[in-house]
């Protein structure tokens, strides 16, 4: 597992956190087998909503928000047959920062047979943020990934653009030690590729979504998802060899995640088996 070295010259207000999970089976169900963090980054008692045993888990960070100079770590390892799901209870929140980068690295290993649904809430960054976020999933040839990752450029709800700052964000998913796939987004504030038609087309919100499976026949019913809305966002689907993929891009995190959600109830129960039943902290 990854671990983080503390430098001594580092300010005492910047936050450092690691928080380590391991997922098992253990009779008829899957267990949060290890669990071990410092800093403020926690999890609640798991969940079992779902009767055939799926680990429902709610990352947490009380403090809220990250600031320039955090670092969070999580290490996320389901074991064989262990079938779990993961969510954060609100957004990720960056803040402007006065010069050092926030860094937040998520690490998932997917044993043999075990099962991953990676559904966090969206990040945003405010205007002024400088952020570093990696998500690496790992997994063997005949195990599952289901999941998404979200960013907000500035706060468009409050008037607020994306004019100043950093963001450098990669979802990877590498299986059996190969990359399936790749995904980096580089940008600065007022980077041309925001307003480009080439780029984000003036949206702030993107939004990828990866299913690891070989299925086919799922893109078509996909596509027809359709969330009515008077905003020009765009929702695509594609499928590639070993991977169904899912793109957002629009004005709103919570459209991009009504999308995804509907998009993960048909892949959840065409590709994974059960009837998706969606985490209890959604509705509060």
């Amino acid at each position: 597992m990854n671990k983080i070295k503390l430098n001594k010259q580092e300010s005492n207000t910047e936050w450092k956190a690691q928080l380590d999970l391991q997922f098992s089976f253990s009779g008829e169900r899957t267990i949060l087998s290890h669990r071990k963090h410092f800093g403020p980054l926690q999890v609640q008692k798991p969940f079992y909503p779902e009767p055939n045993g799926v680990c429902h888990v709610y990352i947490l960070h009380p403090p809220g928000g990250i600031v320039g100079g955090d670092r969070l770590n999580i290490s996320i390892e389901v074991n064989s047959n262990s079938h779990t799901l993961i969510t954060t209870p609100a957004a990720g929140k960056f803040y402007r920062s006065a010069g050092s980068f926030a860094t937040q690295q998520q690490t998932l290993k997917i044993a043999p047979k075990g099962i991953l649904e990676w559904l966090p809430s969206e990040n945003i960054l405010f205007s002024g943020a400088k952020a570093r976020i990696k998500t690496k999933v790992e997994l063997s040839c005949d195990s599952h990934f289901l999941g998404w990752e979200i960013s907000c450029l500035g706060r468009p709800a409050a008037g607020e653009i994306f004019d100043q700052g950093e963001l450098d964000q990669r979802f990877e998913v590498w299986q059996e030690g190969r990359p399936l796939r790749l995904e980096r987004l580089k940008l600065e504030g007022e980077d041309p590729i925001l307003k480009a038609k080439w780029g984000m087309l003036k949206f702030p919100v993107i939004g990828s979504m990866v299913c690891v499976t070989e299925k086919t026949g799922l893109v078509e019913s996909l596509r027809k998802i359709n969330v009515l809305s008077m905003d020009q966002e765009l929702f695509s689907v594609t499928q590639m060899k070993g991977a169904i993929l899912c793109y957002f891009l629009g004005n709103s995190a919570e459209r991009a995640r009504k999308y995804f959600i509907r998009a993960w109830k048909i892949l959840r129960q065409e590709v994974i088996g059960p009837e998706a039943l969606e985490p209890r902290i959604w509705r509060t």
